[in-house]
């Protein structure tokens, strides 16, 4: 994944693929921009892009680990959402306690 951040949570997103996760390279943008005019300041050179992206889709061991923690997550998220996973049954759980709320103010 390429992140390029440009406002708000956006920076802390891409510290998270980039720098927790392990699956991303940032393009380089390091400075928020509240505002239209100060956008200027994080244009970012094509050359930033190309070498980030040539990083990125190049078949060395950096891009494979990349893809291959990034397979690994997928994984792990699509047991969660099963039947008997943690999010499945979590989802149930917030269901039945809404469900009580909701029943227990009638």
């Amino acid at each position: 994944m390429v992140t390029w951040p440009l406002f708000a949570e956006q920076f802390f997103n891409e510290k998270l693929i980039v720098e927790v996760l392990g699956i991303g390279i940032g393009v380089g943008v390091k400075e928020y921009a509240a505002r239209e005019h100060e956008q200027k300041r994080n244009v970012v050179m094509t050359e930033a892009i190309g070498k980030t992206v040539a990083r990125l889709m190049g078949g060395g061991e950096e891009a494979e680990g990349m893809r291959r923690r990034a397979r690994e997550l997928g994984e792990t998220a699509a047991k969660a959402v099963e039947v008997g996973g943690s999010s499945y049954v979590l989802m149930g759980d917030l269901i039945v306690e809404l469900i009580d709320r909701n029943a227990g103010g009638l």
